[in-house]
């Protein structure tokens, strides 16, 4: 009896195995995908999920690889090609676009926007647009972002009248996105592994008439009374947007009126 019941569950595990190595597996920025690959487009990935016959795609800039039955690895570039950003110093690494494509499959975080004026009618139209887009990264950094898809830009040189003058001044408009957002049940775990105080201890803020970001140590205690995880991104009571997170502690993005402020929130013993 003992003998004829292990030989069925070889013969079920040995069929799983077989079953499971009759499939393709796409692995997108958050997430294993078991299925059948139907086509590579041009921008997009067509599969199956397995017993179905529904049509299925998925952005490949939201797809690492995919490693197919046989055993062939198929490595997308498009993925690959944003920039790992793990706090405000990282700016340089976000990428801006006026590309709508580039940012299909990736997670929106928010509007994005940035401002800077020449501090003369004299000053160098080039330069006072090329601190527009350092601070529009900047932003972008804070918010957790490593992608930035430009809407607007508006530049206006220098203009000197007998009776009025004004300086160079960019604007821009745009959204921010992440090939990669934090992971709510892992965040929740980590959590509830750490149940002692947390302390605020560090804090980066941007005005809105500033293009620098400013960092001051704090020492203050901070408290959670309400999580939620919607869309993918996860908020601390209504106010705070967790944007990464680790064993030590976890970074918190948030915007008061005309300021950006990022939060470094670390656990006590």
């Amino acid at each position: 009896m003992n003998m004829t019941k292990s030989a069925f569950l070889f013969v079920l595990l040995l069929f799983s195995v077989r079953a499971f190595g009759q499939t393709d597996t796409i692995f997108s920025n958050n997430e294993k995908i078991p299925c059948i690959v139907k086509e590579i487009k041009e921008s997009s990935v067509v599969y199956v999920h397995p017993g179905e016959e529904l049509l299925n795609s998925i952005y490949k800039n939201a797809v690492q690889k995919i490693v197919f039955k046989n055993g062939r690895v198929q490595v997308f570039a498009e993925a690959t090609s944003f920039n790992a950003v793990k706090g405000v110093d990282d700016y340089e690494k976000v990428t801006v676009t006026a590309v709508e494509s580039e940012v299909k499959g990736l997670f929106k975080v928010g509007d994005v926007s940035a401002k800077a004026v020449g501090t003369t009618e004299l000053s160098n139209q080039e330069r006072v647009k090329n601190r527009a887009y350092r601070k529009l990264k900047m932003v972008a950094a804070m918010m957790g972002a490593n992608a930035v898809y430009l809407t607007n830009q508006r530049t206006e040189g220098n203009k000197i009248g007998y009776f009025s003058s004004s300086s160079a001044e960019t604007n821009l408009t745009g959204v921010a996105y992440t090939n990669r957002l934090p992971d709510f049940n892992a965040f929740k775990e980590l959590l509830d592994r750490h149940k002692g105080k947390m302390t605020q201890v560090l804090e980066v803020s941007l005005g809105g008439s500033s293009t620098e970001y400013a960092k001051f140590k704090t020492n203050k205690p901070f408290t959670i009374e309400n999580l939620t995880g919607e869309n993918g991104l996860i908020v601390i009571d209504d106010k705070y947007r967790v944007v990464g997170f680790d064993q030590q502690g976890f970074n918190v993005y948030y915007r008061n009126k005309s300021k950006w402020f990022n939060v470094r929130v670390d656990f006590g013993e």
